[in-house]
């Protein structure tokens, strides 16, 4: 791998094929039926299933067709159909004969509710833990996803405002690949432009034997950073030596370059440590890698007739944008908006990616807005409303504050670092656990090994849920003493959730493996069946976090799966019940569930607390 190429981490595994069975969502299996029932009730007509989970307590699906339907049907020749509700008893008629549905019933307008059979509810838990859970990954029409996150700035460190765009990106890389899709992990880093001449120039005239003292040089980039900025600001000849740097760095001056590599190395050191901590993968692509690339796009796009002269600037105008999009400026340097249209040729004929997906603050969504229309308007990408492949999605979201309301900060403004922060919460979860174990009297079955990898997986993983349970477009405040509590909808609270389930296990001294291929679950009890039905609406979950990329919908899915393993619990006993091999199974299939989506968002389970 090249200088310009260099990975910040492992690689992703390569793509791996679906497992034998994969049988995609409940939901998507409901629908092939509905589709197959509409092609009898309609033949004339082409329709798309309309289903959804029931609301109310009419059944576990809903098909809603039939209202629509009606004005498409009414008075046509062949047709015998007096209303909606007449379309929905057809509907409902029409379904296959299948396993899956118990019985079905039609309400008002023609809404056709479905409800499912205890029996096939119970085999497709069954064949979950025989199979394994990659069995329920939903099908998804793509197979091949660049996925650009995190992307920090060389020679600035990692801050709070970059956990974000780190743990959503890594989240819906998790998710993508679980789904089967291969994943390109992209971090584009700010490894380029004119911040640079004033380093390079900054450290040849404080240290003009730097290549022999190699990193002892720079010592702290952030520090190191700030005095060349103070230098910049403050001296005019200075000021000029630096954007002369620039003109050299840019023009591939030897001296130049080898500088510019020693101080993106450093910072890649601690970027590494801190992927290393969040437990992240990326490959990094940083600007500097599209550099070369940037004057074929524009030619091609001018080409096209698409760039136009504007007081002194090459720009494309874009409809429904006042200002255009600038990509030369007046001085004929690019900007952000040429390396991102450099990116996205990249990643669309070279990576040969079918989604493109990138992860920033809401505040660039214009900038994207932009690169994208651009992008159609040179053909590069189809209309959005055909819904086909290629297409680039913006996922944005808000700020992180503190308890003023403002952007979270030290006390003395500076933002938050990253490695604090994680180093913080650990702490913390340290004290929390310690206090929780000693009150139980059982902080003397717990080593100092034990204490302090489990203080970190509770710490990490509350900061990365605290963020991810939430609506990512909107902003949210970081307080410790919240995603720190063991009640409500917290990682810690679900981690003891976890710990309950795998302590029941083992009380029932049962063989799991035994217990797969040959006991069966019973889903008799009210809870039970409740608790059946989240389990296998699992794929659901996943299919809705990916395709709104929501990494918030699984944090929902999963504070009522424990709510439901709670009230499970409480009304059903486990061990030493009549049902204890059917209810062992209920609880290892909870766990396996839960496993998975703290796999998506990164968390490490707790087995014991």
């Amino acid at each position: 791998m090249g200088d310009d190429e260099a990975s910040t981490s492992a690689s992703p595994q390569p793509h791996q094929p679906a497992p034998p069975g994969a049988a995609g969502s409940v939901k998507q299996h409901i629908s092939s039926l509905v589709a197959s029932s509409l092609r009898a009730t309609a033949p004339q007509v082409d329709v798309q299933p309309m289903v959804e989970v029931c609301a109310q307590n009419f059944g576990d699906y809903q098909c809603n067709n039939a209202m629509g339907l009606w004005p498409r049907v009414q008075g046509s020749a062949g047709t015998s159909f007096r209303n909606p509700n007449a379309i929905g008893q057809a509907i409902a008629e029409n379904l296959p004969a299948c396993d899956a549905i118990e019985s079905t019933s039609v309400a008002g307008p023609g809404f056709v509710n479905i409800v499912l059979s205890n029996t096939w509810i119970a085999k497709r838990i069954q064949d979950m833990l025989v199979n394994g859970i990659k069995t329920w990954a939903p099908i998804v029409p793509v197979k091949r996803v660049v996925l650009d996150f995190s992307s920090p700035n060389i020679a600035k460190e990692m801050h709070v405002g970059h956990l974000r765009s780190t743990i959503i990106g890594e989240t819906l890389a998790r998710i993508l690949e679980f789904l089967n899709v291969y994943v390109l992990r992209r971090n584009h880093i700010g490894d380029w432009g004119t911040q640079f001449g004033m380093l390079i120039e900054f450290l040849f005239e404080k240290f003009p034997n730097w290549e022999e003292l190699g990193s002892q040089a720079i010592g702290d980039l952030q520090l190191f950073y700030k005095a060349s900025k103070e230098r910049f600001d403050n001296d005019e000849q200075f000021k000029v030596r630096a954007q002369q740097a620039v003109v050299r760095l840019q023009g591939g001056g030897e001296k130049y370059r080898t500088a510019w590599k020693r101080i993106c190395q450093i910072s890649r050191n601690e970027f590494d440590e801190v992927y290393k901590l969040l437990d992240v993968q990326l490959e990094e692509k940083g600007e500097s890698f599209y550099n070369p690339y940037i004057p074929q796009v524009l030619e091609e796009l001018s080409n096209q007739g698409l760039i136009k002269e504007s007081k002194g600037a090459r720009v494309i105008f874009i409809e429904g944008h006042k200002s255009p999009l600038i990509v030369v400026k007046r001085d004929g340097g690019f900007n952000y908006a040429s390396t991102d249209l450099a990116a996205l040729w990249y990643r669309l004929n070279v990576e040969k990616a079918e989604w493109i997906i990138y992860v920033t603050d809401v505040g660039q969504q214009q900038h994207f807005d932009m690169i994208f229309k651009a992008a159609r308007m040179a053909g590069w990408l189809p209309d959005p409303n055909e819904k086909k492949f290629p297409k680039t999605s913006h996922v944005g979201f808000g700020l992180v504050l503190g308890a003023d309301g403002k952007r979270f900060r030290t006390r003395s403004t500076e933002v938050v670092r990253l490695r604090d922060l994680l180093d913080e919460a650990k702490s913390r979860s340290k004290s929390v656990l310690v206090e929780l174990l000693d009150k139980k009297g059982k902080l003397v079955d717990w080593t100092d090994e034990e204490l302090d990898k489990t203080s970190k997986e509770l710490g990490y993983g509350a900061v990365k849920y605290a963020d991810l349970k939430n609506n990512r477009l909107t902003n949210y405040t970081f307080s410790f003493d919240q995603m720190l509590s063991v009640k409500g909808n917290t990682a810690v609270y679900l981690q003891y959730a976890h710990a309950r389930i795998c302590s029941i296990i083992g009380k029932s001294n049962m063989d799991l493996e035994d217990l797969k291929m040959n006991a069966s679950i019973s889903l008799g009890h009210p809870d039970e069946r409740a608790l059946g039905l989240h389990l296998i609406r699992f794929a659901e979950a996943v299919e809705e976090a990916c395709n709104e990329l929501l990494p918030s919908v699984l944090c929902d899915y999963l504070y009522n799966l424990s709510e439901m393993f709670t009230r499970f619990y409480t009304s059903c006993q486990v061990v030493g019940s009549e049902e204890e091999p059917s209810r062992v199974l209920l609880c290892e299939a909870t766990g396996i569930v839960m496993r998975q989506i703290f796999q998506f968002l990164g968390i490490t389970p707790v087995y014991k607390l």
